[in-house]
């Protein structure tokens, strides 16, 4: 699958699953001219079939390669950059939960969720969109799951999905700042994650971000009981130069996006 090919897909799903993304796309569409994509993220558990790893390899497929490791000790996460010889692909971060440091209870609920996939659908490219590859949780499960860490619950509802995409401000023409492109964004009636700050990151670290809040949606849970739950957001980002390359910074800021972590908590 050429990369373009997989971006259109993951778009679809991410539109179809995530109310206002393909509202807030168009408004800055038809006032630019132009939306560019920065980078999409995913998420999943570090278990075996569902790691990183597994899903690190259809991205290294379509010509990526590893850019930068990042962690993030408080939310009990590691991740990778990765970047594509195409100017025009976005980049690509790949997260993953280390389950061996939650609670006995987490552990065993990921581990029952995740014994639940067939490895061998970890092998298609379209698992990057297959969303939950296990039986819906009881919403109690999710609660709990919820309270410990926003990241499980979302991965147990959701599974396998593009978690954000992002907007690129280095490409308008119009826009002279992430702040005006957020206050652009929330005059279209929509949420913004202010934990630790609206803008997120400078250009001292080269690299400015900010996001929308997870709309919520209605969600099936076991037992026939619903309950609704942030689903994806909508990031924006701005990149400078970095003076060791010459070139705009490709990498990502882990202070900055610990804070956008938390655009699908439910508490922020």
């Amino acid at each position: 699958m050429k990369h373009a090919d997989f971006f259109d897909k993951l778009w679809l799903d991410y539109c179809r699953i995530a109310p206002g993304v393909k509202e807030i796309h168009d408004a800055v569409a038809a006032r630019d001219g132009q939306v560019v994509n920065d980078h999409v993220a995913f998420r999943t558990y570090d278990l075996a079939p569902v790691n990183l790893a597994a899903l690190e390899r259809h991205i290294l497929a379509l010509g990526y390669r590893r850019f930068s490791p990042y962690e993030f000790p408080a939310k009990k996460l590691r991740a990778y950059g990765y970047v594509h010889d195409d100017p025009e692909a976005p980049r690509v971060f790949l997260s993953e939960l280390k389950t061996a440091e939650l609670s006995s209870f987490a552990q065993g609920t990921i581990r029952d969720l995740v014994g639940q996939v067939d490895p061998a659908r970890m092998d298609r490219a379209d698992v990057m969109w297959a969303g939950p590859l296990w039986r819906p949780v009881s919403r109690e499960t999710w609660a709990k799951l919820a309270a410990e860490s926003e990241y499980a619950a979302w991965m147990a509802v959701w599974g396998f999905h593009a978690n954000h995409f992002t907007i690129s401000l280095n490409h308008s023409s119009t826009f002279d700042s992430l702040q005006s492109l957020l206050d652009f964004v929330q005059e279209q009636g929509f949420a913004l994650n202010e934990s630790g700050g609206r803008v997120k990151g400078s250009p001292d670290v080269l690299l400015e971000q900010g996001s929308t809040v997870a709309a919520e949606v209605d969600v099936d849970f076991a037992n026939g009981e619903t309950a609704r739950v942030p689903s994806c957001y909508y990031e924006f980002a701005r990149r400078y130069e970095d003076p060791s390359t010459g070139k705009l910074y490709d990498g990502f800021v882990a202070a900055s996006a610990d804070k956008i972590f938390e655009s699908t908590d439910r508490r922020a």
